[in-house]
């Protein structure tokens, strides 16, 4: 499965903006798909994640800025960020889990798909 990440972009800080990731059949044929982020000299960190069931996880420093989304029919996921900070200033990645079980969904060695990543840069 090819996962296409898009959205990215620059923005100052406190703006918005809404990543996509979609592929052929992305929702149907996942168990859990996922956002990370990795910025510059960084480990790769776990963002969102949504599971088959609709239920949604969170990394702590995202929770209540950030929203996880899906669009069955478009086959695509989303990330809604908003109240943007430099410290989200990262490559974000989607990756696509046929078989992540739940105590391993932060984990990025749980994923077997990735795409190719999208640039998010939030200006001071």
């Amino acid at each position: 499965v090819q996962l296409q990440a898009s959205g990215g972009g620059s923005v100052q800080a406190g703006g918005s903006l809404r990543l996509s990731c979609a592929a052929s059949g992305l929702i149907a044929s996942s168990r859990v798909v996922a956002w990370f982020r990795q910025a510059p000299g960084k480990e790769r960190e776990f963002v969102a994640a949504v599971q088959r069931s609709g239920s949604t996880t969170y990394a702590d420093s995202v929770k209540g800025r950030f929203t996880i989304s899906r669009d069955s029919a478009k086959n695509a996921v989303f990330l809604q960020m908003i109240s943007l900070k430099p410290e989200d200033t990262a490559v974000y990645y989607c990756a696509r889990g046929k078989s992540v079980i739940v105590s391993a969904i932060s984990r990025s060695t749980a994923y077997g798909d990735w795409g190719q990543g999208t640039q998010v840069t939030v200006s001071s």
